[in-house]
């Protein structure tokens, strides 16, 4: 089993097929290998440093509210 966290894409290198996304306060530069035509403002699922697929906005949003219900982010919700 893997945990694959939703992020949104902040920025695209196309040279090097990497992109800066954001997660919260947090940024990250990850490997756009396995996932054609992302462009910025929309959201990826990353695990280990890869984007794995892309996703919605509201699915994104749906998956870490979830994650934060369980406790996983750090920011709970009541």
């Amino acid at each position: 089993m893997c945990l694959a966290i939703p992020a949104e894409v902040v920025s695209v290198n196309e040279a090097s097929d990497t992109a800066i996304v954001s997660l919260g306060e947090v940024k990250k530069e990850i490997s756009l290998a396995l996932v054609e035509d992302v462009m910025p403002g929309e959201f990826v699922l990353i695990h280990v440093g890869y984007a794995l697929n892309k996703v919605s906005q509201e699915e994104a949003e749906r998956t870490l509210a979830l994650f934060a219900e369980a406790g996983l982010t750090g920011d709970e919700q009541p």
